[in-house]
């Protein structure tokens, strides 16, 4: 069971907030294109990191707690998952409390 443990908590990512895209209409996935050039630059330097640090034996990742599918410099698939799921999630949050507020601006955002 210890091996689903890490895939669960991004499931409880994506369960807990993408509802949000749903009934608050905070249209991030509309704009996927967007919120991708947000994420992927930063996901891509923390990703380097990870590698980084493992190859230098600051820590790992537990093949027991993980699925064991691998992706390149050989981080693990959650590790991947875990850097679009949770700023997505940090998204879909901000954009569902400024939908709710109706006058938040954020960036570069004009007046609605």
């Amino acid at each position: 069971m210890d091996r689903y443990g890490y895939l669960a908590m991004i499931l409880f990512t994506v369960f807990g907030s993408f509802w949000l895209e749903i009934f608050l209409k905070t249209r991030v996935l509309v704009r996927i294109r967007r919120a991708l050039l947000a994420i992927l630059p930063i996901s891509t330097i923390f990703l380097i990191w990870d590698f980084y640090a493992v190859s230098r034996g600051h820590w790992d990742f537990d093949a027991a707690q993980t699925l064991g599918i691998n992706g390149p410099l050989e981080i693990p698939l959650e590790e991947f998952l875990f850097f679009l799921v949770v700023p997505m999630a940090g998204i879909l949050t901000l954009e569902a409390v400024r939908n709710v507020k109706k006058k938040w601006i954020v960036g570069d955002e004009v007046e609605r």
